[in-house]
């Protein structure tokens, strides 16, 4: 393994990528600091069941807090000076974000330039990666999505707040001469997904019998990536070396129909999907689908899992769950 023996912060370190991330960075020997603030977007208790693991290992350190507070970002730095930042950190979420956007800008503006704030004052040299989105380059047809394409146009807040924070890194590379690369992500799928994603909640409706509701025919398009995937990903970024900023893709370059995604998920789990159809969600992006070119040039990227194995390893890790739950005393 690469990435060895480094002091690395992770911040969202327990959610869904990050704590995927850091099973990678513990496996290779690196010594890991997350912050995390356990919101109650979804239930915290699935982020303490996925960081168990993490807190018997000497060489992780979880600090509790709040991007947006200095206090809690002076006790996250005391443990600098760190070699890597990834900044995974954020409210999530495309729809929910129609809902409360100033909530949305506060924690992933504001939190980032304070983050940043914090890094470019360590005083040592530091890569830093950013984890943005594909819902940055906002409503396409069925081209592929370039780095070099406009995203002047976003649907949500939520993709707006990824905007700037793409936005501040460069800021920061420019006056503080901060490495840095932003990779966009496109649909992240596997064990641990958010439960608000639609794989999870479409796998957890119809594996209880309940109906599940589609938005539009069936015919939008989302190029999901698999967990797994887009940790490799991210630490080739905290190795590269060859210029100081980039915007990378980070997807798999095959884009699913929905009602293929619905498909696969009854077919992994034996059951078929009792459907609602809904109009299309106006914030909703219709297609997504990576160009990752610059992925395989820069950093060697090449995505290993195919879709419909990605969705049994989810099925299988949610249906362990349900067995887990199941025969929990009461």
């Amino acid at each position: 393994m690469t990435n060895q023996n480094r002091n690395v912060l992770v911040t969202g370190g327990a959610g869904f990528i990050g704590s995927h991330l850091v099973d990678y960075l513990l496996a290779a020997k690196n010594r890991v600091v997350v912050l995390d603030n356990f919101n109650k977007f979804y239930n915290p208790a699935v982020k303490r069941h996925n960081i168990i693991q993490h807190l018997k290992n000497p060489a992780y350190q979880l600090i509790e807090g709040d991007l947006r507070s200095d206090e809690d970002l002076e006790r996250v730095f005391a443990q600098a000076p760190f070699d890597a930042v990834v900044h995974l950190a954020a409210m999530a979420g495309v729809r929910p974000s129609l809902i409360d956007p100033a909530h949305y800008m506060d924690v992933n503006v504001t939190g980032t330039e304070k983050l940043l704030k914090h890094v470019n004052a360590q005083g040592h040299s530091c890569k830093f990666v950013f984890g943005s989105s594909s819902s940055v380059y906002g409503k396409r047809s069925g081209e592929r999505f370039s780095e070099n394409d406009r995203i002047d146009q976003p649907l949500s807040p939520y993709a707006a707040s990824k905007i700037s924070g793409e936005l501040s890194c460069y800021t920061s590379h420019y006056n503080h001469g901060l490495p840095v690369v932003c990779l966009r992500f496109f649909t992240v799928f596997g064990p641990r997904q958010r439960p608000d994603l639609a794989i999870h909640k479409f796998a957890k409706l119809i594996e209880a019998g309940q109906p599940i509701e589609m938005f539009g025919d069936g015919t939008s398009k989302r190029d999901y990536t698999y967990v797994a995937d887009i940790v490799s990903g991210i630490t080739k970024a905290m190795e590269y070396k060859a210029t100081d900023y980039e915007i990378i893709n980070l997807g798999r370059g095959e884009p699913v129909y929905l009602k293929d995604m619905i498909a696969s998920i009854e077919e992994a789990l034996g059951k078929k999907a009792s459907i609602i159809n809904k109009p299309f969600e106006i914030a909703d992006m219709p297609y997504t689908y990576a160009d990752i070119s610059k992925a395989r040039q820069l950093l060697g990227y090449e995505p290993q899992t195919t879709f419909t194995e990605g969705i049994k390893q989810f099925v299988n890790w949610h249906s362990s769950l349900l067995d887990m739950t199941h025969s929990s005393p009461a």
